[in-house]
């Protein structure tokens, strides 16, 4: 999974992805008092510095932990992991190994009880606070159990992370400037399929749409979501959701279709996502995983869909 996940960073060129729509910094947080007074107070003027400031690596890490929280953004965890970390990179107690002076541990620095509490098997072994993409999925699953998937809640999940005001500016600044560069160098179809790529291996099942498990429009509608865009659910219902473009014009993120009756849209029944190359990665059936594979000659509907 790791080596599928860095691949596809390369082949986008410095990939990043679940770009949930941007946070809004005036959100109405009511769970703790004085807390949205506090953060609509902070300037919303983010710190310099893109997506080339995430080490490749430890991008894929966010790429693939976002997924475990529908509705959060990749860019909420870069910027957790920036501020405790950086990503990793900062030589200071309890990063690499041992604890801080607070008794927490790794990038993501997790005090032991919750790291333990929030941890997910990920298919690398035991989990471990150490390992950025253990401590990146713990702290999805953390954000995610305190409102992190919704934007208007997002704002008092990350101070449930961190007990500061600043904290949580500085969480948000950093996950603008990432997500902004990220757009802004990828387009949002781009960032659909990067987000695809990094679920490839994940098991089919029909009516899942994450974070485990997908079925093929379950696949689509979170790839776009990581875009900042909201989809049907269903195949059929997916179609025509934006722009319609001949098959032969298809970008990276299209949507193209597959049908028992081609040119009939109401026949619908499966949907994947282009790579470019007559390639796309799709969700393809019971007893399969995600996967990349060449598109499909059989039952392809001519226009694909560009939302």
């Amino acid at each position: 999974m790791k080596l599928v996940i860095l691949a596809a960073v390369a082949i986008l060129a410095c990939l990043s992805l679940v770009a949930a729509p941007v946070v809004v910094f005036a959100a109405v947080v009511a769970a703790e008092p004085g807390l949205a007074a506090g953060v609509s107070d902070l300037s919303a003027a983010a710190p310099a510095g893109g997506v080339a400031d995430i080490p490749g690596p430890a991008l894929a890490d966010y790429l693939e932990a976002a997924g475990y929280c529908p509705g959060l953004s990749w860019a909420v965890l870069a910027g957790i992991g920036k501020v405790e970390s950086d990503h990793g990179r900062a030589a200071l107690a309890g990063v690499d190994s041992g604890a801080n002076a607070a008794g927490a541990e790794g990038p993501m620095q997790f005090l032991p009880a919750t790291f333990a509490a929030y941890a997910a098997n990920v298919g690398d072994g035991t989990p471990s606070p150490y390992d950025l993409l253990d401590a990146a999925v713990a702290a999805a699953r953390m954000l995610c159990a305190n409102g992190g998937g919704w934007a208007p809640t997002l704002p008092q999940a990350i101070w449930d992370y961190n007990h500061s005001l600043v904290y949580v500016g500085d969480v948000l600044g950093w996950a603008q400037s990432y997500t902004s560069a990220y757009n802004a160098a990828l387009g949002a179809g781009s960032v659909a399929a990067a987000w695809a790529l990094t679920q490839v291996g994940k098991p089919y099942r029909w009516g899942a749409d994450g974070p485990a498990e997908y079925d093929c429009s379950g696949l689509t509608m979170r790839a776009w979501q990581a875009a900042g865009v909201t989809l049907p659910r269903i195949a059929a219902d997916q179609y025509g959701a934006g722009e319609l473009v001949p098959m032969a014009a298809a970008a990276p993120g299209d949507l193209v279709f597959f049908a028992t009756n081609p040119a009939d849209p109401s026949t619908i029944d499966h949907v994947g996502i282009y790579l470019g190359g007559g390639m796309m990665v799709d969700a393809p059936h019971t007893g399969a995983v995600v996967r990349v594979e060449a598109v499909w000659p059989s039952g392809l509907v001519p226009l694909v869909t560009r939302p």
